[in-house]
């Protein structure tokens, strides 16, 4: 399975469910803790995400300046 923010944002609602049906304190700082965990991957991961798509769009933006290029020498 592939990580995605998605994926990442549900294990985050999950442990803050958690978090707040806790009943100990230790078990609530650990879901506390683990939600903090899984929202922090969950914005890596749309960052990369998004990196990629702006990478994406730079790549093709140069290959049709070249493809352009070359239809104009010729």
């Amino acid at each position: 399975m592939a990580a995605t923010f998605e994926f990442y944002d549900a294990r985050a609602n999950e442990a803050a469910a958690a978090a707040k049906e806790a009943t100990l304190d230790n078990v609530r700082e650990r879901n506390l803790r683990a939600e903090k965990t899984w929202r922090a991957l969950a914005n890596q991961s749309r960052k990369a995400a998004h990196d990629r798509e702006k990478l994406e769009r730079e790549k093709a933006a140069r290959r049709e300046a070249e493809t352009q290029a070359e239809a104009g020498e010729g």
